[in-house]
């Protein structure tokens, strides 16, 4: 009996109580007919179902602008001496297609352009990359361009007719300084941009001078040289409108000169609407080369 006191009670098992099942998190109620949307899903399907070109979509501020000036003439509150309906510019538009002389004034001024464009971006893109490149460059060339840049280029037109006469070098020489001007500031700037991680990487892997010029810097300021090309452009049809002043047969320029001179206020609205449409044809073909050779770069394009 004895042991029996001092034997040691049987150790029960545990018994397992049973586990509540975990409790699913209540889905919120939804209103009948409605789903949720992933918002990036929702942004993503809508651009890819949208049929409207990008191009197309950004007319419609214009044609906007264009029905409330319509609305406006319809309701007199212009002057129609002084403001032309959208209706009698487009008819003057027609009579000067019609006759052919819009096409021969429109081709005289694209020659212009085209030849001042092309002799100022071959010249400020080399003194931008000789300033850009080397200190002797850049103490050469660019005190100079400064000083250009501080003087108005359509101050220089007397000096311009005095040095190569009232032929086509002056007007020439004029468009291609402003486009000059505008294509070194933005190219030299962008040169010396240039992220200096990516150079000196390139340098730890033995890459030599010219290479580090062709396949870094170069490359790395080519989105400053196409802005450049930008404001090169505008520059160029703001510079052909004062340079055909200088004793044009030719032109639009001239063209609004003798609209001006015999006050044909359509005229002048048809020749506005045209350098509208360079100026957009010209931002076109930049937007296209950045396309095409900035597909590279990562950037922001809208939210």
């Amino acid at each position: 009996m004895i042991s029996a006191l001092f034997r040691r009670p049987l150790a029960l098992e545990p018994q397992l109580e049973p586990q509540p099942e975990p409790r699913q998190p209540a889905r919120p109620v939804e209103p009948a007919g409605a789903a949720l949307v992933d918002p990036t899903r929702a942004r993503t399907a809508r651009r890819a179902g949208s049929r409207v070109p990008r191009a197309v979509q950004r007319l419609a501020g214009p044609l906007l602008l264009l029905a409330l000036w319509q609305a406006l003439a319809l309701l007199d509150v212009f002057d129609p001496r002084t403001t032309p309906s959208p209706g009698k510019v487009l008819a003057a538009a027609w009579g000067l297609l019609a006759s052919g002389e819009l096409q021969a004034h429109l081709l005289a001024s694209l020659a212009r352009v085209a030849q001042g464009l092309a002799l100022g971006l071959a010249a400020g893109t080399a003194a931008a990359v000789a300033a850009g490149l080397s200190r002797v460059g850049e103490n050469t060339i660019d005190a100079n361009m400064e000083i250009l840049r501080a003087v108005p280029n359509f101050a220089l037109l007397p000096v311009l007719i005095a040095w190569f006469g009232i032929g086509e070098e002056p007007k020439v020489a004029l468009i291609a300084m402003s486009v000059l001007v505008a294509v070194y500031i933005n190219t030299y700037s962008a040169i010396r941009n240039v992220d200096a991680g990516l150079v000196e990487a390139a340098q730890i892997f033995g890459a030599g001078r010219r290479e580090l010029i062709t396949a870094v810097i170069l490359p790395g300021a080519l989105p400053g040289f196409l802005v450049g090309l930008r404001l090169a452009l505008t520059g160029a049809w703001l510079a052909l409108i004062f340079a055909e002043t200088i004793n044009a047969p030719t032109g639009l320029g001239r063209l609004m000169s003798d609209a001006r001179e015999y006050f044909r206020i359509d005229v002048i609205f048809v020749l506005l609407a045209v350098y509208a449409l360079l100026g957009l044809a010209s931002l076109a073909v930049v937007r296209l080369l950045e396309a095409r050779l900035l597909t590279w770069r990562r950037a922001f394009d809208g939210a």
